[in-house]
């Protein structure tokens, strides 16, 4: 074999794995990117937003919307618990400004006004009342958030979570994608 057939077949090797290379190193950019940009998939754990979402169901986080437009009440958020890798899924029940107030028989108040909402799995109990017993002004971008479960669920009525800032947000719920027949948008 000659000198020069055997260094070709070795740039063409060397090609064949500079190529290889290239193509893993921008499919991981491109998860890289859809993940930290565009969304992700999560899995609920436990029941603070039963019967809306179950333990288990698997969803796709939209992280791209809320870049264009304002969080709006009722979305189902996902946000980290104190910065930690522990996740919480709740729906925003306060918007920034607003105050809110919860009374002794569990009906929720948004600035005086009785909160006309269905999402409550069941009506709030005393003990599950939290600081909101008293009215919380939420300041410029912070949230109120809650569970659907809403006496078994911490949430922002409780001072380990209070209210959420904006850009603490890692998305909104879009789909659930497990179990399949369960499959779509999430309410």
């Amino acid at each position: 074999m000659s000198k020069n057939k055997m260094s070709a077949e070795n740039v063409s090797i060397l090609k064949e794995v500079v190529g290889m290379f290239l193509y893993v190193i921008a499919v991981f950019v491109a998860v890289w990117l859809v993940i930290t940009f565009v969304g992700q998939r999560t899995e609920v754990s436990g029941d603070s937003m039963y019967d809306t979402l179950e333990d288990g169901d698997n969803l796709w986080i939209d992280k791209l919307s809320y870049r264009f437009k304002d969080p709006e009440r009722y979305d189902i958020v996902v946000f980290p618990f104190h910065d930690s890798e522990v996740f919480y899924i709740k729906r925003i029940i306060g918007l920034p400004g607003e105050r809110i107030r919860i009374d002794e028989e569990g009906n929720i108040y948004i600035d005086g006004k009785v909160l006309d909402e269905s999402y409550g799995y069941e009506t709030i109990s005393p003990s599950m009342i939290g600081r909101a017993d008293e009215e919380i002004l939420l300041g410029d971008d912070e949230y109120f958030v809650m569970g659907d479960n809403r006496n078994d669920s911490k949430d922002s009525r409780f001072e380990e979570v209070g209210n959420i800032h904006r850009d603490e947000f890692e998305g909104k719920v879009a789909i659930r994608i497990w179990p399949l027949s369960k499959f779509g948008k999430v309410e």
